[in-house]
């Protein structure tokens, strides 16, 4: 079983549908922390209403990254809560060297595109502007770089002609939600395993269209 600890800036959508796929039995995992870099964010509200222990966590000065004193206060929490895995849900800075050193090959993001095409902020919106038949999701492992960590599974999604970014975004996240836990259970059945730049061992494979 998973001790996961989740990281996100947002609504926490993604949060949600980890936690209903462990209450369902789908995710051999317990939620041990939420932590979020904005003191005002929801996911911190849904994981008080689910018995989660919640933190916000101060990562000033920086502005697009967790370093410095932030990134050591997350270190604290996910130590004192026994966290042996996190999942990034919506959390909007990079990632640096302690956190990857101290969680090395057991940190996952899940990104709204199919990476590696569109990394980076609004990526449905990257998507639609540059004229995309298709996009999607990926669930990775993360590295130091943006967005470019070994793949784990992605899921499509096709780009209408009457979509908006709102209208996508919202589709992107209903294969999100299917994504993101079973991932992580492939994770918890250990069948996963990283060889350089590619996930060997997941059961199923490729892009799953919606």
């Amino acid at each position: 079983m998973l001790k996961l600890a989740v990281l996100g800036s947002g609504s926490g959508t993604n949060f949600q549908s980890l936690l209903d796929a462990v209450r369902a039995g789908r995710l051999s995992a317990k939620i041990v922390a939420v932590i979020s870099d904005n003191a005002d964010a929801f996911i911190l509200e849904r994981a008080r209403r689910a018995g989660v222990p919640a933190f916000a966590v101060d990562a000033a000065p920086f502005k697009t990254k967790l370093d410095g004193a932030g990134e050591a206060r997350v270190l604290e929490i996910l130590r004192a809560q026994g966290a042996s895995h996190v999942a990034l849900a919506g959390f909007m800075r990079i990632v640096k060297s302690g956190l990857l050193r101290a969680y090395a090959g057991r940190i996952v993001n899940i990104h709204p595109s199919l990476l590696p095409a569109f990394p980076g902020l609004q990526a449905w919106k990257q998507a639609l502007d540059y004229g995309a038949k298709i996009t999607g999701c990926t669930v990775h492992f993360v590295d130091e770089g943006t967005d470019t960590g070994p793949i784990i599974i992605q899921r499509a999604v096709p780009i209408r002609e009457d979509d908006t970014p709102e209208t996508l975004h919202a589709r992107i996240q209903v294969q999100e939600h299917l994504a993101y836990p079973l991932a992580l259970q492939w994770i918890a059945e250990g069948r996963l395993r990283i060889e350089g730049r590619r996930v060997r061992g997941a059961p199923e494979s490729g892009v799953i269209a919606d």
